[in-house]
């Protein structure tokens, strides 16, 4: 038998050396966490028979189960910790300390009243070092019941694994893709049911009714830096001029932060023919926009702050005030991570989002991840922008376009087994969750 320790920052990464290392037949033996991340012992040709019985230590039943009331002890003495008393109380009930004979749970006498200070430091420890060792295991049954649920898929239903490796190709979330497999479910035929699932993709991805150029009134574009707020804004700025003049558009600049920003758009607006306002941070947009009322559209350019950054919060209070009434579009670049999409949704989301502008489709490799965002938050689709040109290059978004689209910048290789086995442990994580 072959044991070997694995050492990595988290269980996903542990198990993925333990596969590379000693192959699918590996049985793990031990995991804990350490500094800095995790440590799986792991063990080839491994066999119950392979150990020795172990003998009976009284002395350490009699320890355990003191721990174990201290334990019971403490959960009493904290707020709120009734459901974690519960179940430590089962965890502990089904623990067999030797292989001879079980644990039964001591009867624990209801501690007499008592200040919270009786509860020590060490209980306190022991509480964390438990809820550190569940949430290990938890992690380590997610990951092996990933890897068993696809590998069962492929054995038993390798049309419908094929499927599931076709939408990751695409970019999307496992849970969107199972929404996109359950509605396709009945379907036999390969090519039939791949029309299917785009069909039923397209249907999911929002779009506006009326574009919000014809629509009217306070347009904000929002989002991180370098997602293409400002060139978005010229975009839109060129497209209303052009078919219907100057004289009922104006444009506002929040963004005091950025090196040539606000000059950036003062030379648009000299273009254009179009007045422009600037913002300072701390000055009221309400009473910056109350002069501009009149004209048909007025169209924001703010500024790519961090989400730790004080002034982010000030500038989304004001775009959410009293008074603006402005329709709030959050501009994401399609080349960004899915963790920087969905960062730049947490942030902005709180000055209220009417819907969502995609950029640089021309430079994209994957559209799946913005579309999956999309999709979950429900946010409608109202502009595609997919090169530099003013305004030719922002497009009305077409749902079966989108689609097609995706498709066609879709990855060209199968995802790996480990990324396919690490989706369906993120649907075991959140199995009532519609995205990841």
């Amino acid at each position: 038998m072959q044991v070997k320790r694995f050492f990595a920052a988290d269980m996903r990464q542990a198990m993925k050396l333990v596969r590379d290392e000693l192959g699918a037949d590996a049985a793990i033996i031990g995991n804990r966490r350490i500094a800095g991340g995790v440590e799986l012992t792991a063990a080839l040709d491994y066999t119950l028979s392979a150990l020795a019985p172990r003998v009976p230590n009284l002395e350490l039943e009699d320890e355990l189960r003191k721990t174990q009331s201290r334990i019971a002890t403490a959960q009493a003495e904290l707020d709120g910790r009734g459901d974690v008393e519960a179940g430590n109380r089962q965890l502990f009930a089904g623990l067999s300390l030797t292989a001879s004979e079980p644990l039964v749970e001591p009867h624990v006498e209801a501690p007499a009243a008592a200040p919270a200070a009786a509860v020590s430091g060490v209980d306190r420890r022991v509480f964390d070092a438990m809820r550190s060792e569940l949430s290990g295991l938890r992690e380590l049954l997610e990951v092996q019941l990933g890897s068993l649920a696809w590998g069962q898929l492929q054995g038993n239903k390798p049309q419908q694994a094929n499927l599931w490796r076709r939408l990751q190709r695409l970019g999307l979330s496992g849970p969107i893709a199972r929404e996109l497999l359950q509605l396709a479910g009945e379907i036999d035929e390969p090519r039939q049911a791949w029309r299917m699932v785009l069909a039923h993709l397209a249907r999911l991805i929002q779009v506006p009714e009326v574009e919000p150029l014809e629509e009217g009134g306070v347009i904000a574009m929002v989002g991180p830096a370098g997602m293409g707020k400002t060139t978005t804004l010229a975009k839109l700025a060129a497209r209303y001029v052009l078919k219907y003049g100057a004289h009922n558009l104006a444009l506002v600049s929040m963004d005091s932060y950025r090196i040539g920003a606000q000059e950036q758009l003062k030379t648009l607006g000299r273009i254009l023919n179009v007045p422009v306002t600037y913002v300072d941070p701390g000055q009221s947009l309400a009473q910056a926009l109350e002069p501009l009322l009149r004209k048909r559209v007025v169209l924001i350019d703010t500024a790519g702050l961090q989400a730790s950054d004080p002034a982010l919060r000030m500038q989304l209070e004001s775009l959410a005030g009293r008074g603006i009434a402005a329709r709030n579009y959050l501009v994401l670049a399609t080349t960004s991570q899915k963790q920087v999409l969905t960062a730049a949704y947490h942030s902005y989301k709180r000055c209220g989002l009417a819907g969502c502008i995609l950029t640089k489709l021309d430079e994209t490799g994957s559209l799946g991840e913005v579309l999956s965002l999309a999709i979950s938050h429900e946010l409608p689709v109202a502009y595609l922008t997919d090169g530099p040109r003013i305004p030719d290059d922002l497009q009305l978004p077409r749902r079966h376009q989108l689609v097609s689209r995706a498709v066609s910048v879709q990855l060209q290789e199968d995802p790996s087994e480990e990324a396919m086995a690490d989706m369906f442990a993120d649907l075991y994580h959140n199995p009532d969750k519609r995205v990841g």
